[in-house]
Formats: structure tokens, C-alpha cells, sequence
């Protein structure tokens, strides 16, 4: 798939493959075990045995969980669809600056559309909408040709080894204990309690920022954090101070030089009582960075299968390329076995590379002798769920999937961020990256500096954003903040075909972007195109009022961040005495019900989650037990974003983390292992 990009705030063309019109895939005639004569009408190239657990997945749920149970001396057959570009050398996946970048590298990206509305007029106000054209090419923007079929909007994702760990921003903020205590009071399980919770991050974490002494911090674990260096904004240009003096001013802090500023934004996000819930100001954000790369689990599952493969006990096997299809359960009853999958490369519709009349892949099947555990994440999880016949019955019913398990939950109670950003042109360029090239070839001084000098201090060895500012709306429920306002020199608007690459042709822009927390909206679905396991799902949000919960709170709370967004720039141009041109949402937004008609029009996401939620006992809608058990099966669990009954904190990745973390200690406690956890000789490394 080739994208051609032209300049435009919010409007690019891409040529954009067109789906297969006759997928390959019988009528699941044997639903519920493996059937020699396979699914696409071949005996299996391939069979697997000899694995006590098989988990499919490798990004934050995956990864460590199948690394935790080989070092607990277990057969783990790891599956990933994508393959491993951290092995390869790809610059996108190891420099943290380059995190934009990764998310739209063809080698790693999974290019989701999805829908905010199922209304037709209120799809289209969106400037950032993608429409397929009858011949061949796609159009982002306001003015859709007569022959335009609608896509949706542009959801990047990753298939590669570490998931979407790969392509995120690397910021690594805990959520609230509140988060971890509604968990445990819906299960009436008190292990899923604050306190508890807390000890599994402690156990993961490789902390770097900080004293060993530090309390509620971990400082040998597989996940490393650091902090951009500060200095890196402040001394590359002199309007950076004035620009986060402002930010600081307006949030409740005095800051009057540089030095201050460095101190306020050295303090803790993440410390023991969880400051930012409801302290203000700025801060820097911890990321998982090690010796300024990419710290993530990818690393640790590789480095753990070395470690574990060398001994005499247990044993990781990594297979890429490799899409799974549906999960094989024993004759007659719902215990999960194994899998069945597909071998090749770019099977699936959502990479850009995948060709819809291209060969479909050696199928193959796997066995587990205990446990198939999902962790595809909240889109393809489900929908791998669903294709295995646990799902809603008129859902299964309508493309010929045998129903396994009516179970109405899966799918459901899709949630996200609600996010929006405020932009504006100073009067003269930012410099903090001036003369970097992003990598465009190996001469390029920023990254040769990067891969040369361990201080901290290079400009690629940060995310680029050096200011994170908790906030409070005026609706909030219970007293803790519920914004995050990030800044960043460099344009943001969302996600389109090359927002990645756009920021370059507006030297001057800072953006502020503006993402709401606990958000309220249960009403996002996950359902299925077809039977095809290679066709991408239909993924439907049910923005604000479309959806539930209070949508007036939300959309209001996003309004007062704008607001808030609006008003640091103009205290940056009174510190500076100079202007700023407000490019987004721009003058023709004046008034609250202005702004409020933009939120709902040009709002987006990144943080997918609740899909397949934990839930009470009795509740038809709860697709797991506080085990992470698919309620209804034996053997079959899930362990990913989709697992949270309400998306938690302000970004999600450390959330997933912890819950891998506590998976391992469950499932190893339920076969009847006893495992004290150590780092291999060696350490994570």
C-alpha cells in the first residue's frame, strides 16, 4: 500500500488496496476442534505440541506474562503476527524521538479505521476522515468525491514483537489507586486492592531517575524509566522557558527562572502516594527509556527465552509472522487446547502492505496442554473471541460462526481518551531541533550524536514533549484531576496518512495537546466484518452524546483544557512581548458552544481498551472473572488492554504492565507452581 501525502492541515490522499470480494473461509463446520481439513480447505502444514501455555500477543500484556511463566520453568509458545524490527536495526523502535515515526513504519504498522459517530453527517465534519475511491486511491478531508466510500478514521496500531510498545510515546504515568480499588470491589477480590497492585510495579520497574531508597519505586525489575533531560528544551531555545514559565504560572506555581522551572519539573509523577491525582503544575513524565533507547518488553521476553532456553527448565519458542485465526477447544465441551493460525507475513487487512489476492498463509494448528492466553489487544482480541464462537449470538449467527458461548459482553464497553490539541505559531521558528533530518539517513547529526553520546543530554534521547500539566475540570466527580495538558514544540492534530512528517512544514507551531481521563462513555463497540480472521473488525466508538455516561461532563472538561491551552499562550505572549498565530482550533472558535461543536467534531483516541471486561459474578456483560478466566470456558484467559472494566489513569501502558505482572503470579499459582521471581545471571539485559 502506497500513501501519497500533500500538504494540507488536515487532508491527505493515500492509493489504498482494496479488501478481497470472496474471502476463503468455509462455514466452521467442526466449531470447537480443530478440524484436519482446515478452515481454507487445506490439511495443516503444521502442528504444534508440546507447550503447557500458548500466548498470542507480545505487546504489554503479552510479552512479560509468556517471559514471567518460561522463567517459571514452563513451555510457552508465543505467537505474534508481525515480525521482530528491533532485531533488524530499525532506528524507528529504538530512539524515543522517533516514536511519531514508528507509528506509521509500514514494517510495523497495523492501520486501523475507526468510527466516532454512526451518524453519516457527523462521520464527515471530521476533517481528518479517510473515504476509498472507486478507483483505487483514498481521500482524507472535509470535500469527499461522489464516488467516495467512507473509511474512517486512522487508528495506528502495531504488529510487531512488544506490540504497540513499539510505536508509543513511552510515557510511563501509574494510574490513581482509585483505578485498581473499583477492580477490586466489582470482584468482591481484595488481591486486586491499591496496595497489592503497586507491588507489581515495583517488581517491573528498573527505575533510573531516582535514589534506591525511594518508596514505592522498583530499581531491579525488567522495564526501565528515565526522564528527558530538561536542559535538552531549555538550552536549544530561548523561548522554551517562557513558554513552560507561562504553562507553570497559569497552573498554580511560582517561576521565575530556568532553575525553578528545572526543579518543578524534576518532582516524581509516579511517586508512592501518587502525587499528580491531585497536585498541579508541571512535570516532566517518566519514560521507558534505558541508555537512551526504547526500553520495553519486547526486551525482556527476548532476553528471558536466552536466559530460559540455555537451562534445563521450561521454554520460550517465538513465532512470527503469525496470524492467529481462532481457538481450538476439545470435543463437546469449551476447555481451550490451542489454536489454530496462519504462517506468512502482512495476512492481515490493517497492514499497509497486505495484498488482498496474495496467498493466505500455511495454516497451521498449536497445542497447550494448560492455558491458551489472548493478549491481541482490545481490538483483535475480541474479535479472535469471536471467530472461536464466545461471543453475542446474533453477532455470530450472522456470518455463519457456530455459537460456542453466547456471551454478549465480548466486544462491548470499548473505551478510550477523549484528546484535542491547541496550536499556534510563534513569531519566529523553534531551534530545539534544528538541523535534525528525523533520521532520514545515517548522517543525520542528531542521530549521529544519539548513538554516540550516553549523557542524557541528546535531542533524540527524549519524546519530545517536556511538559505534562495535570489539571482539574470544574465537573470532576471525586476531586482528582482528570486532565492532562502535554507540551510540545512541533504541529499535532490528530491522526492522519503523514502526521508523522507534517510537523516539519510548520517550524514555528507548539502544540498543546489536551487529553481528558476517565472519561464516561461505555458505548464502543468491536464487532465483526466477516468470518475472514484476515479482515480488520468494525470499530465503533460512540463519541459524547452517541454514547453513555455523562457526555456533557466530558465534552465540558475538554472545552475548560482548550481553554486553559489557549490562555498559556497568551501569557507566553505577554512574558515575550511578542504574537502568536492560533492555527487549531483557530480564530473562527470563540465561544464555549464553538468549542464544544470542534470537540465533537475533530476529537481522537490512542488508548483502545475494556473490550473483553473483568465483572462482577452474574453479570451477563463481564466476559472475564477477576482471574482473568473467560467466564463460560475452561483454560482460556485474556491478558491485555481490553481486560479493564474502566480505561484507568491518564496513559495506559503501566496499567497493562501491572496486570501482566499479576497474570503471572495467577496462573502460576493456579498450576500449582511456587516461584520466587529473580532476574536471570545477568540481569534484564
Amino acid at each position: 500500500m502506497r500513501f501519497i501525502n500533500f500538504l494540507a492541515i488536515f487532508a491527505t490522499y493515500c492509493e489504498f488496496a482494496a479488501t478481497a470480494s470472496a474471502p476463503p473461509w468455509g462455514s466452521h463446520t467442526l466449531q470447537g476442534w480443530w478440524n484436519p481439513q482446515s478452515s481454507n480447505g487445506q490439511a495443516p502444514a503444521t502442528t504444534l505440541k508440546g507447550y503447557d501455555y500458548i500466548v498470542v500477543g507480545t505487546g504489554a500484556g503479552g510479552a512479560p506474562l509468556a517471559a514471567r511463566l518460561g522463567l517459571a520453568g514452563f513451555r510457552v509458545l508465543v505467537i505474534e503476527a508481525g515480525d521482530d524490527e528491533v532485531a533488524k536495526g530499525d532506528w524507528n523502535t529504538t530512539v524515543p524521538y522517533f516514536n511519531a515515526k514508528a507509528s506509521e513504519d509500514e514494517k510495523l504498522s497495523w492501520a486501523f479505521y475507526v468510527d466516532h459517530y454512526q451518524d453519516a453527517t457527523r462521520k464527515a465534519a471530521d476533517p481528518k476522515y479517510n473515504y476509498q475511491l472507486s478507483n483505487g486511491s483514498s481521500y482524507t478531508g472535509l470535500h469527499p468525491p461522489d464516488d467516495a466510500k467512507p473509511l474512517g478514521l486512522l487508528y495506528p496500531r502495531t504488529a510487531a514483537l512488544g506490540g504497540c510498545v513499539n510505536h508509543n510515546a513511552l510515557i510511563m504515568m501509574y494510574p490513581l489507586d482509585d483505578d485498581w480499588t473499583q477492580i477490586a470491589n466489582l470482584t468482591g477480590d481484595s488481591s486486586w486492592n491499591a496496595t497489592g497492585m503497586r507491588k507489581y510495579f515495583e517488581r517491573l520497574e528498573n527505575c533510573q531517575y531516582l535514589s534506591p531508597a525511594t518508596p514505592g519505586h522498583g530499581f531491579s525489575g525488567w522495564l526501565a524509566t528515565n526522564r528527558a533531560d530538561p536542559s535538552i528544551f531549555l538550552d536549544s531555545d530561548h523561548k522554551v522557558f517562557p513558554m513552560m514559565q507561562a504553562a507553570a504560572n497559569l497552573s498554580g506555581q511560582t517561576i521565575n527562572t530556568p532553575a525553578e522551572l528545572t526543579q518543578s519539573l524534576l518532582r516524581d509523577l509516579n511517586t508512592g502516594s501518587i502525587e499528580y491525582a491531585t497536585e498541579q503544575g508541571v512535570y516532566n513524565a517518566p519514560l521507558n527509556m534505558d541508555n537512551n533507547k526504547r526500553s520495553s518488553p519486547r526486551d525482556f521476553l527476548v532476553n528471558s527465552a536466552g536466559a530460559v532456553n540455555a537451562g534445563s527448565k521450561g521454554r520460550i519458542d517465538i513465532r512470527l509472522n503469525c496470524l492467529v485465526t481462532r481457538v481450538v477447544f476439545t470435543p463437546g465441551t469449551k476447555r481451550a487446547i490451542g489454536v489454530e493460525f496462519l504462517d506468512g507475513s502482512s495476512l492481515y487487512r490493517a497492514d499497509p502492505r497486505a495484498s488482498p489476492t496474495a496467498e493466505t498463509g500455511a495454516s497451521g494448528v498449536a497445542f497447550a496442554s494448560k492455558e491458551v492466553i489472548l493478549a491481541g489487544g482490545a481490538y483483535n482480541t475480541p474479535q479472535i473471541l469471536k471467530l472461536s464462537g464466545i461471543g453475542p449470538a446474533a453477532e455470530l449467527h450472522k456470518f455463519g460462526i457456530p455459537v460456542l458461548l453466547d456471551a454478549p459482553g465480548v466486544g462491548q464497553n470499548l473505551q478510550d481518551r477523549i484528546e484535542n490539541s491547541v496550536i499556534a505559531n510563534a513569531s519566529e521558528p523553534w531551534t530545539v531541533f534544528k538541523g535534525c533530518t528525523s533520521g532520514v539517513n545515517a548522517s543525520d547529526p542528531c542521530l549521529v550524536a544519539w548513538n554516540t553520546d550516553k549523557s542524557n543530554k541528546t535531542k533524540y534521547a527524549t519524546n519530545g514533549r517536556p511538559a505534562h500539566i495535570p489539571l482539574r475540570s470544574s465537573g470532576a466527580p471525586n476531586g482528582n484531576n482528570d486532565l492532562i495538558v502535554t507540551g510540545r514544540p512541533g504541529y499535532f492534530g490528530g491522526y492522519f496518512h503523514g502526521y508523522s512528517t507534517i510537523g516539519s512544514k510548520f517550524p514555528s507551531s507548539w502544540t498543546w495537546p489536551v487529553l481528558k481521563a476517565h472519561t464516561t462513555n461505555r458505548a464502543g463497540t468491536v464487532t465483526l466484518r466477516s468470518a475472514d480472521p484476515r479482515d480488520v473488525p468494525s470499530i465503533q466508538f460512540n463519541y459524547f452524546d452517541a454514547g453513555s455516561g455523562n457526555s456533557s461532563y466530558d465534552l465540558n472538561a475538554v472545552v475548560e483544557g482548550i481553554k486553559f491551552a489557549r490562555s498559556i499562550f497568551a501569557k507566553f505572549s505577554s512574558l515575550t512581548n511578542t504574537t502568536t498565530g492560533e492555527i487549531v482550533p483557530g480564530a473562527a472558535y470563540k465561544t464555549d458552544d464553538d468549542l464544544r461543536r470542534w470537540v465533537l467534531n475533530t476529537s481522537w483516541g490512542h488508548h483502545a481498551s475494556c473490550s473483553c471486561p473483568i465483572g462482577a459474578d452474574g453479570d451477563p456483560m463481564a466476559v472475564l472473572d477477576g482471574q482473568f478466566r473467560v467466564r463460560g470456558t475452561q483454560g482460556l484467559r485474556v491478558v491485555d488492554a481490553s481486560v479493564f472494566p474502566v480505561i484507568p489513569g491518564f496513559y495506559i501502558q503501566s496499567s497493562i504492565y501491572v496486570v501482566s505482572e499479576k497474570a503471572a503470579d495467577v496462573i502460576v499459582a493456579d498450576s500449582g507452581n511456587v516461584r520466587s521471581w529473580s532476574a536471570p545471571r545477568g540481569g534484564w539485559k
